[in-house]
């Protein structure tokens, strides 16, 4: 079965929901706010999806355990078109396919987690303002001393959908989202920190569930990703009501011949 490119959101809607929390990346990038940065890839039921709206292309390859090889043999079959270097984030056992044609730096093991469970974080006092583009500065000064080296994108402040936490008048806490979509009710959270000053006051969980507060009329599916030996963070969101609903390796891909 040949690989084809698919230009139907219909048609990959259709196949992503069958499991939303696995694929909630790619169903928010069928937004039109995500759309015309994306370029989409099918063989029968396998999607992969490279995302080009940032400096670094990122290649979104996941599948159910059953579903692998079939995704392996999709993976195969792009090696040709992918860039020479992208950012990508693979279902377990294909970034050892990709090996044979990649490098493979950096990002390990993440864990894909779900809200199941509104009671839990219906314990924790939200707390937290909607950011907006005149408080780009003021987060990226946050990021710079909490969380170097965030994949950031300044548009998503367009989507009201940032949280922060002021202490003295100065940004301390925020959480966000990578993809948010209305359109096909996901959200994915992302780029959650508090300054190291301000840790272990509770802020993170805060300021998270203010956001899903506004979130959930919205969506149906709330996801985020975690590195796996990110403990502390685990257990956060664990008590926040989050579910490990898969695991994935990220990480860098340099061909071979360049790197």
């Amino acid at each position: 079965m040949p690989v084809r490119a698919e230009h139907d959101r219909g048609v990959l809607a259709g196949l992503l929901r069958r499991d939303p929390a696995l694929y909630a990346y790619q169903l928010g990038d069928l937004d039109d706010f995500f759309w015309p940065y994306t370029s989409w890839f099918r063989r029968g039921e396998q999607v992969a999806l490279l995302y080009h709206g940032v400096a670094e292309p990122v290649l979104l390859a996941l599948a159910a355990p059953e579903d692998r090889a079939d995704l392996a043999a999709l993976v195969a079959d792009l090696v040709p078109v992918l860039p020479a270097r992208l950012w990508a984030h693979l279902s377990p056992g294909i970034e050892g396919l990709l090996g044979r044609w990649f490098r493979v730096d950096g990002g390990g093991r993440h864990l894909r987690m779900a809200l199941t469970d509104q009671a839990r974080l219906a314990r924790f006092d939200p707390a937290g303002e909607v950011l907006g583009a005149d408080d780009l500065s003021a987060l990226r000064d946050l990021y710079a001393e909490a969380y170097p080296g965030n994949w950031f994108d300044p548009r998503m402040l367009d989507t009201g959908k940032y949280v922060g936490i002021r202490r003295a008048g100065r940004l301390v806490a925020v959480a966000g989202v990578h993809v948010w979509s209305p359109t096909y009710r996901v959200a994915a959270l992302g780029n959650v920190a508090t300054h190291p000053a301000s840790r272990r006051e509770g802020m993170a969980a805060s300021a998270v569930a203010a956001l899903c507060a506004r979130l959930r009329p919205h969506v149906d599916q709330i996801v985020l990703n975690v590195r796996a030996d990110n403990l502390s963070a685990v257990r956060l969101y664990e008590r926040l009501g989050f579910t490990r609903a898969a695991d994935f390796t990220e990480g860098r891909l340099t061909r071979r011949e360049l790197a």
